[in-house]
């Protein structure tokens, strides 16, 4: 008795009932290249073939500039563009606002606009003559505000002119914990604050930009020289805002944070500061 094969049946007869593609030549219909092939087989290249052209389209997108020319894909000097603009906003709100106080303070004085306290001056010379023992030599507690508040802003000074005592505080240009500190021994001349990548940097007095450029070791840096021949040294930037003799404000964002340069150990600020040729601790003068 001779067995027969089980034939599939269903949706597996359809799947695995084989065909033939011939390719034939036209004029002598002579084969030239044929293949086996089934409804599984085609259906498996076909979704094989499909999962390649998007891990192409996926890699062609995430790691290479032709992302640019896809509608919806910003480009990179795009994003630079919006980055200043973002900084240079920044700036001039602070300084809009710095306006807006000096101008309400100067209309508070051309309109009158004061607060006047009357002083009965006899009414002190008589209770000095009766009981000198009531009179309060004790700082009030405003007062004890205020002499603290002032003597913060002289300890952070650091520009004094001969003539007449004119002191400007320090403007911290980044805010965040220190990493490394001020060391003469090892020769670091500066303050590393940890700070987020692309976080805006300030200027930290009124100055020009003497230098302005690209390092190998410290990647981005900035140079400011401001009065009393101070100069401030910003290095590890990840692009910088303003260029070579611009002029700055204090509290101005010059630069925005990164980590370039071979010297770097990650997003940071490296912050020196020289008065006269020789360096200097910011952090006796700056409260980062």
């Amino acid at each position: 008795m001779s067995t027969l094969k089980k034939q599939p049946k269903g949706i597996a007869k359809k799947l695995l009932h084989k065909y033939r593609l011939v390719i034939l030549n036209e004029d002598t219909f002579e084969e030239r290249v044929s293949f086996k092939l089934n409804r599984l087989n085609v259906f498996v290249f076909t979704m094989l073939l499909a999962l390649f052209l998007v891990g192409i389209t996926t890699v062609i997108i995430a790691f290479t500039p032709l992302r640019e020319y896809i509608p919806g894909y910003s480009s990179v000097a795009l994003k630079q563009q919006a980055a200043e603009l973002t900084y240079k906003t920044d700036s001039m709100q602070q300084v809009l606002l710095f306006n807006d106080q000096y101008l309400a303070s100067i209309k508070k004085v051309l309109t009158g606009d004061l607060k006047m306290q009357q002083i009965n001056k006899d009414s002190i010379i008589s209770a000095i003559t009766e009981d000198p023992q009531n009179i309060n030599f004790y700082p009030s507690k405003k007062d004890s505000i205020l002499r603290e508040k002032v003597a913060k802003e002289e300890k952070y000074s650091i520009f004094e002119s001969s003539s007449n005592m004119i002191t400007s505080v320090l403007f911290p240009p980044v805010n965040g914990p220190i990493s490394e500190r001020y060391n003469l021994r090892t020769k670091h001349y500066a303050v590393d604050i940890v700070v987020a990548e692309n976080t805006p940097v300030k200027a930290t007095a009124p100055g020009t930009v003497i230098f302005a450029e690209w390092t190998v070791q410290t990647g981005y840096v900035i140079i400011l020289e401001h009065h009393n021949n101070l100069i401030s040294v910003y290095k590890h930037n990840a692009s910088l805002i303003k260029k070579q003799g611009d002029l700055v404000k204090a509290g101005e964002v010059i630069a925005a944070a990164g980590s370039s340069g071979e010297y770097t150990t990650g997003p940071h600020l490296h912050f020196e500061l020289w008065s006269n040729g020789y360096p200097i601790n910011p952090t006796n003068f700056i409260d980062f």
